[in-house]
């Protein structure tokens, strides 16, 4: 008997891709340099220095991989990415056309995860486009504009769907997926019209509710990520004035989002100084006004981990002599799908795989001996119902002697 498989909201696919968003001048390209470590982006104190979308493939920390290649003894480590855009800043009234309004939703329509960020240092030198500083007056700008467009786009879905019928013989099953398409569209209209995200609607989605959406791809149905981008030294500090206001704003208005505390600014420096801890520490003393004896690590693989957890993602790893490699794959998915990401030929030749668990690994030491493993029965042959899991080391077997 088979186990039915968890409806997950969102696009099916192992290439998943990240937008930054929030309103113009809050540090979006500064963090899109920061988290790319390049100078991509144009972090320019002015509003719409950004126009076009800039691209980035991130790689994804593993301290697993690292691990692992060690282990294996592999002449090189290839890490997993995640795609990101750095998007246009939004101002108020985006969703009628002002400012960048049009592009910006456009951009964002085609991103599967929201990183929105929100200003949270005050300094008089950087312009904000509301005039001050008020993390969750730009919170309330950006979800009502998107909700706005998202009710626009709705209309027009309703006024398709309602030709649609008309012209569809009412004992039909297309007329019976058009009723429930129209059924989930007047109740998200009704959700949208109280100020509240589509992905906020419910946690059990059907598979037919997820095409749906799927296929109409509305901005607040897409997962976010809220960055409150503050000082260097509150960064540091761990504390900021802006911080229970913008959670209880959250708790309000957006439930399910998650709050993560970062600070562009240390950003920044810590790629530049980073590698020299002394260098750090002598920068926050004399650029920041702080003498500590430890600094807080980069925030950035947090900020990644979890954008990969609200999307889904889990990884799973190829080990040998040659590499160790990291895969990305949607949670759920099967060994054979799991193999057709490496390539095609392997999910359509599947035979079967064999499975470690990296909680199997993780206190071993190099080099590994395969045959302890397998006496300890360590070693798992997976079929091709087999859901493979986060940390799983797979060795795909198929038809021909192919083997990865």
């Amino acid at each position: 008997m088979s186990i039915a498989r968890k409806v997950l909201l969102g696009r099916p696919s192992n290439n998943l891709t990240t937008g930054i968003v929030g309103l113009a001048n809050v540090g979006k390209s500064t963090f899109f340099q920061a988290v790319t470590d390049s100078k991509l982006g144009n972090p320019a104190n002015y509003p719409f220095a950004t126009i076009k979308p800039e691209e980035a493939k991130v790689q994804i920390p593993s301290n697993r991989l690292s691990h692992l290649a060690k282990l294996y003894q592999s002449a090189k480590c290839v890490p997993a990415t995640l795609t990101m855009y750095d998007i246009a800043g939004l101002i108020r009234g985006a969703s009628s056309g002002e400012g960048l309004g049009s592009a910006f939703l456009n951009d964002i329509r085609h991103v599967d995860g929201i990183y929105q960020v929100v200003r949270g240092f005050v300094k008089e030198e950087i312009t904000h486009i509301e005039g001050s500083v008020d993390p969750v007056r730009d919170l309330s700008v950006v979800q009502d504009e998107l909700i706005l467009k998202d009710v626009e786009f709705l209309e027009g879905i309703r006024e398709k769907i309602g030709r649609k019928m008309g012209r569809t013989a009412k004992t039909s099953m297309e007329y019976r997926d058009l009723s429930v398409e129209l059924e989930l569209m007047n109740s998200l209209e009704e959700h949208l019209y109280e100020g509240r995200k589509i992905i906020h609607f419910k946690d059990d989605w059907t598979p037919q509710e997820v095409s749906i959406l799927n296929r109409h791809n509305f901005l607040t149905a897409k997962p976010s990520l809220v960055l409150l981008n503050v000082s260097a030294k509150d960064y540091i500090l761990g504390q900021n004035q802006f911080v229970k206001p913008v959670k209880d704003w959250l708790n309000a208005y957006s439930p399910g989002d998650e709050l993560v505390l970062f600070s562009a600014e240390f950003e920044s420096a810590y790629n530049e100084l980073g590698s020299n801890a002394q260098d750090l520490l002598k920068h926050a003393e004399t650029t920041w006004g702080l003498s500590q004896r430890q600094l807080p690590n980069s925030a950035l693989p947090q900020i990644l981990l979890k954008m990969r957890e609200l999307l889904h993602l889990i990884s799973f790893f190829t080990c040998g002599p040659a590499e160790s490699r990291q895969w990305t794959i949607r949670e759920g998915t099967t060994a054979p799908e799991a193999a057709g990401v490496i390539h095609t030929d392997l999910q359509k030749t599947f035979i079967n795989a064999s499975v470690i668990k990296y909680e199997d690994l993780a206190q071993l030491e190099p080099p590994l001996q395969e045959s302890i493993l397998k006496s300890q029965a360590k070693i798992k042959r997976a079929g091709k119902q087999y859901e493979v899991e986060d940390g799983d080391v797979v060795l795909f077997k198929a038809a021909g002697g192919k083997a990865r």
